[in-house]
C-alpha cells in the first residue's frame, strides 16, 4: 500500500510474490498491509468483528469529515476533477474506506482494491482529514495516470510519495510550525524528502539508507512535476486558484 475503466478508477493490482523483488529483508514484505488491519493484501477490507462494529460512533464522525473535505477542500476538488477528466471518477462509497488502523498512520492507498483508506481512530480534526484525503488522492491519481508499479518498483513508490507531500499541504509552513521546524532553508524540499522517507519506511521492510538513496534519485523530476496542479499550493489559497486555473484549461477565450 502507499502511505499515497472510463467510469471509474483502474481495475485492481495484484502484488506479485515479495520474494521475487529480491529486497534484501529476512521477512517477507506484507507491503504495508500490516498497519490496516481491517484489509488483507489482494483482498479489501476483512469481515469486522463485533470489536469493529462497536466503532460506530468513530465510523460516523470519519464519514461526515470525509464529506465535508470532498465538497469544501479545493485540494480535493481539483484532484477529483482532474481524475474524472482523466478518465477515472471517484465514488465516494467505493472509493474511500473509513478503517481503524495502526497507531502511526493515518490513511493509505490500496491500489489492489484502488482504494483510500482512512485511519478513522486517528483523524480527529478536519484539516487533518482534509491533508489526508488530498495526499492519499494524489497517489490515486498517480495510479491512474501513470500506472505505478507500487509492489515491484520502489522508485515508482518514491517518486509518488514525494508528490503526494509536495501537492497535499503536508509541507506547508504552518504545518512545519506546527511540527516545531522553524526557518530551515529550503523547507519545502527538506520536508517533502523526510516525509517520503518516512512513508517508504512504513510500508516496506527496507533500511532508512536504500529509501533515502531512492527518494534522492527521483527527487528531481518527482518535485518538479506538479500535475494537476499548475503550482505548488502552499496553502488553500493557492489551492482555489490552482483549481480555477484548471477548470479554465479547456475553455476557449471569448
Amino acid at each position: 500500500m502507499a502511505e499515497g475503466g472510463s467510469s471509474e478508477m483502474p481495475p485492481p493490482e495484484q502484488p506479485q510474490d515479495p520474494e521475487s523483488r529480491g529486497s534484501g529483508g529476512e521477512r517477507d514484505d506484507d507491503f504495508g498491509y500490516g498497519l490496516f488491519p481491517e484489509r488483507s493484501r489482494g483482498g479489501g477490507k476483512k469481515q469486522q468483528s463485533m470489536l469493529y462494529k462497536a466503532v460506530f460512533t468513530r465510523n460516523h464522525k470519519c464519514q461526515v469529515m470525509l464529506q465535508i473535505a470532498l465538497e469544501s477542500s479545493p485540494y480535493a476538488k481539483l484532484l477529483l476533477d482532474a481524475m474524472k477528466n482523466t478518465g477515472c471518477t471517484v465514488f465516494k462509497d467505493r472509493h474511500f474506506s473509513c478503517e481503524e488502523c495502526d497507531g502511526c498512520v493515518s490513511g493509505g492507498f490500496d491500489s489492489s482494491t484502488s482504494q483510500i483508506v482512512l485511519c478513522q481512530n486517528n483523524i480527529h480534526h478536519q484539516s487533518h482529514m482534509n491533508r489526508v484525503v488530498a495526499h492519499e488522492l494524489i497517489h490515486a491519481f498517480d495510479h491512474c495516470r501513470a500506472h505505478v508499479d507500487w509492489f515491484n518498483n520502489i522508485r515508482h513508490l518514491a517518486c509518488s510519495e514525494i508528490r503526494a507531500a509536495n501537492l497535499s499541504g503536508d509541507c506547508s509552513l504552518l504545518n512545519e510550525m506546527t511540527r516545531f521546524k522553524f526557518g530551515l532553508k529550503q523547507h519545502q524540499q527538506t520536508c517533502v524528502k523526510d516525509r517520503a522517507v518516512r512513508s517508504i519506511l512504513a510500508v516496506r521492510n527496507i533500511s532508512k539508507e536504500v529509501a533515502e538513496k531512492t527518494v534522492d534519485e527521483v527527487f528531481e523530476s518527482c518535485f518538479n512535476d506538479h500535475e494537476p496542479f499548475d503550482r505548488v499550493p502552499h496553502s488553500r489559497s493557492d489551492a482555489k486558484y490552482a483549481h480555477r486555473d484548471f477548470q479554465n484549461r479547456d475553455r476557449a477565450p471569448v
